[in-house]
């Protein structure tokens, strides 16, 4: 670190006069300090007073607006380094990535307007019968799911079938978490089974107990997101209009009843308490 006497004094000025030519706090330029983003040109070994050169000021100028930004100090550091053609090219694309994400996010807000889903069918009750189940989880982005979906259906079914068991039954896609466009909650796909399968790999086996479905069939249509979450809402403002309660996550079942291409399904508790 430089010591007072090493540089022109004549250039040296006191942190207060350097905050307010660039806009920063005393708070921050320690911060900023500490972090090596703005070390003071000088420090008295006698007093620890700070000093810092004029030709710093662009630097904490600059360091200042990317901060308006609400950019994380790390990334600023890696700013600070380019040039400021590619330091341009840079923000351009992080201002693209924030503004897909602001669309995306204006899109659930709009899809989470309390309206009914576009659909004819009512919510309905079924009961569910114990099941084995061969699964495979993984965590997913909304981007991802029907590659999943599909992919680990795939997998599934393949080795069901090279175990000799019948792999013939619907796909039940249970949603243990939040899947968005920012949110990879845990995603599980399962077919069900009658009789013996040694799990491998990733694919694992559980026992899904006997219950009371409260369902919703889904047209393809209106199966996309986030126009798929009306159906998610109609049936949680169903299940608390009968007072019932939803007793574990949602699953999806494709394909769904009645020629639609899946059923939104809650496990829930029945009117008696079962």
């Amino acid at each position: 670190m430089a010591q007072a006497g090493r540089v022109n004094d004549v250039e040296l000025i006191l942190p207060g006069e350097f905050g307010a030519a660039t806009r920063l706090s005393s708070k921050a330029l320690r911060l900023y300090a500490e972090q090596g983003l703005l070390v003071p040109a000088a420090i008295d070994p006698a007093t620890g007073y700070r000093r810092y050169h004029r030709d710093q000021i662009p630097r904490g100028r600059l360091i200042a607006r990317l901060r308006v930004l609400g950019l994380p100090l790390a990334r600023i550091a890696t700013l600070l380094e380019f040039s400021p053609q590619a330091r341009q090219a840079e923000l351009r694309a992080w201002l693209a990535a924030q503004e897909a994400q602001l669309r995306r996010r204006r899109e659930l807000i709009e899809a989470l307007d309390g309206a009914a889903v576009p659909s004819t069918a009512a919510p309905g009750l079924r009961l569910r019968p114990p099941r084995k189940l061969l699964c495979q989880e993984r965590r997913v982005h909304i981007g991802e799911l029907d590659t999943f979906v599909t992919e680990a259906q795939q997998r599934i079914r393949a080795r069901l079938q090279a175990t000799g068991v019948p792999c013939d039954g619907p796909a039940l896609v249970h949603f243990h978490g939040f899947v968005t466009h920012d949110s990879d909650g845990p995603v599980e796909v399962a077919v069900a089974f009658i009789g013996a399968v040694e799990p491998v790999d990733d694919l694992r086996v559980r026992l899904s107990p006997a219950g009371t479905d409260v369902y919703l069939p889904v047209a393809e249509a209106d199966a996309g997101f986030p126009d798929i979450l009306h159906a998610y809402e109609t049936l949680e403002a169903w299940i608390d209009a009968n007072r019932l309660i939803s007793l574990a996550s949602p699953v999806e079942i494709r394909p769904g009843t009645d020629g639609a291409l899946l059923d939104v399904t809650y496990p829930i508790s029945t009117i008696g308490g079962s």
